[in-house]
């Protein structure tokens, strides 16, 4: 098994931010944040006030000084902020330019579709690989990326760094899996099993993702949307 001698090479001498205990609620608009300040770069904005920024986001600007401040704020009185500077920061927050490492466990349509996504390589994070038992798929490549079987996971982890597993096989093989890749020290998975992994949240991060529970949802508000132009329809 040949794998690139470029994969091997890991980033040394890295600082980190301080990432103190935060709400989770306010790790979760992080993200936000990244989004829409890659926007404002790409429209050419060098900065912007609490005020703007918070209304484009729609939030307000006691909540987003109160977000900011929890990290050590970023902001300055009378000019705002500073755009690249944040983003840079929020970057560093999310660990956007650490070189994180991730593989693919489930080379199904799902597993494919991730691969050939940019999201990845936007977020700076670099897939080295595929994994899945199909005979048919063990060798080929997506995205320019290889499919290998899964019984070579073992000696893949062991020769290259790998920091996040992205799940996408059958729910049935979910606990099993996840157990198994915590055991070659992955420490973060995201899981599109559609089951909840149970797991020892000091050794490894989990992202539980119900794309069915996100489709439910907008269900309720469409239907919601529908029963009230009913009632003015009938008021009418």
């Amino acid at each position: 098994m040949n794998y690139s001698d470029s994969e091997k090479q890991i980033n040394e001498g890295e600082e980190h931010c301080s990432r103190p205990t935060v709400s989770p609620a306010v790790i979760r608009r992080l993200p936000r944040y990244f989004r829409y300040l890659r926007e404002l770069i790409r429209q050419g904005r060098t900065r912007i006030s609490s005020g703007e920024f918070s209304e484009m986001m729609h939030m307000t600007a006691s909540q987003m000084r109160q977000d900011l401040n929890c990290f050590g704020g970023f902001g300055q009185q009378g000019y705002g902020y500073n755009v690249n500077y944040l983003y840079e920061k929020v970057c560093e927050l999310l660990g956007v330019q650490n070189g994180l490492r991730a593989i693919i466990v489930g080379a199904g349509d799902l597993g494919r579709a991730l691969v050939r996504s940019s999201m990845f390589e936007k977020r700076g994070v670099q897939i080295l690989a595929m994994f899945d038992v199909n005979p048919d798929l063990i060798g080929r490549e997506f995205g320019g990326v290889q499919i290998y079987h899964v019984d070579e996971l073992e000696s893949f982890c062991r020769e290259l760094p790998v920091d996040l597993a992205v799940l996408t096989l059958p729910k049935e093989f979910a606990e099993e899996s996840a157990k198994r890749l915590t055991g070659l020290g992955i420490a973060g998975l995201w899981n599109f099993t559609g089951k909840d992994i149970e797991h020892d949240p000091l050794r490894v991060a989990v992202e539980n993702v119900h794309l069915g529970d996100s489709l439910m949802f907008l269900n309720y508000r469409v239907c919601q949307l529908k029963d009230a132009q009913k009632a003015q329809n009938e008021e009418a």
